[in-house]
């Protein structure tokens, strides 16, 4: 089977009009390959009857649809309505998806047939009717602040690499920053003057945000490093800030790495990962006096439910610390009146 040519109109859509990520459109192709491979298969068109399949990275292109023409994969796409979605969600639920998977795939889905529907495909969104599922809610790990000032003190100042990564550390908690963020760097993004950093985030949307002196401070002491290994070395990106070995950009993968080292050797737990750092730095600006709004603008959040979810964690520890305060046998053993 050719590429479905209406799904890839949807993927070319996101990653050329709405300026979504490779990643994140390649995420979306990936749930709507999933959701093509049952279509075919619930028909009972020549599929294996698995409906888990499997897909192309590309996301379009899935093993139990190659039989099919590229007319019929649209027909049946076009065909969906609610209770063909609702069978898709209960096959998800049976084979024992988390609910914040199932709630993705149906967002995926939620955006494609809007999409149709803008491109005069459909008259009706099929997937409007359709319930998110209610999330499980998790906090967001943080860090204290000593465990912080711990791991930033970790990687050796006195090597390249090793300044590097601590003003990788630097940065990410000073202004929460995401990694992504973090890793599209240019050397003329930090204004060291004026102690801001511009920072290009989703959607390509561009922010200026403030960063601390220590940060700055950990960026200069690395660019001596980076200046001095890039004289040496014709082809080494002059534009990026943070370079690995071979004088290039820097990847996502790679921070993950480098972190998970060093929270080895300052003995906190391994499973925290970079994005922590992000949570560890609106904790302790709200804990700190910050107002929620000013969080969001900092963070690059669209929405301020967003950002709310940090409350409960200034809340919960507010709560932990009156209760060491104020144990419950202190009460119990008071006079009643």
């Amino acid at each position: 089977m050719n590429e479905c040519a209406i799904t890839q109109d949807f993927l070319n859509y996101l990653k050329f009009e709405k300026h979504f990520s490779g990643h994140t459109a390649k995420c979306y192709g990936a749930d709507l390959a999933q959701f093509v491979t049952f279509l075919v298969a619930d028909s009972g068109s020549g599929a294996s009857g698995d409906s888990s399949g499997q897909w192309s990275d590309g996301g379009g292109t899935a093993t139990a649809v190659q039989t099919q023409t590229d007319a019929m994969v649209e027909q049946s796409i076009l065909a969906v309505d609610a209770e063909k979605v609702r069978k898709y969600m209960s096959e998800l639920n049976e084979k024992q998806y988390s609910k914040s998977t199932v709630a993705r795939k149906l967002a995926t889905l939620r955006s494609f047939y809007k999409f149709l529907v803008k491109r005069n495909h459909l008259a009706n969104n099929p997937v409007t009717s359709i319930r998110t599922p209610k999330q499980d809610k998790k906090l967001p790990q943080f860090l204290e602040y000593a465990d912080v000032q711990r791991l930033l003190r970790t990687p050796p100042a006195d090597t390249w690499l090793g300044a590097r990564d601590r003003a990788i550390l630097e940065v990410l908690y000073s202004t929460g920053m995401r990694v992504s963020e973090l890793v599209s760097l240019n050397m003329d993004d930090v204004d060291f003057l004026g102690e801001v950093i511009h920072i290009r985030g989703k959607g390509k949307k561009e922010r200026i945000s403030p960063i601390g002196s220590s940060a700055l401070q950990a960026i200069q002491h690395y660019i001596e490093f980076r200046n001095k290994r890039m004289a040496n070395d014709s082809s080494f990106d002059a534009k990026v800030l943070f370079a690995n070995k071979h004088g290039q950009r820097l990847s996502t993968r790679s921070v993950r790495r480098k972190m998970d080292k060093y929270l080895r050797m300052a003995g906190l737990d391994p499973a925290i990962s970079p994005h922590t750092l992000r949570h560890s730095f609106a904790t302790h600006m709200l804990n700190n006096g910050a107002d929620l709004r000013s969080v969001q603008e900092l963070l690059g959040h669209q929405s301020l439910s967003t950002t709310q979810v940090y409350t409960h964690l200034t809340t919960t520890k507010i709560k932990e610390v009156y209760d060491n305060a104020h144990p419950r046998d202190n009460f119990e053993s008071q006079p009643s009146f």
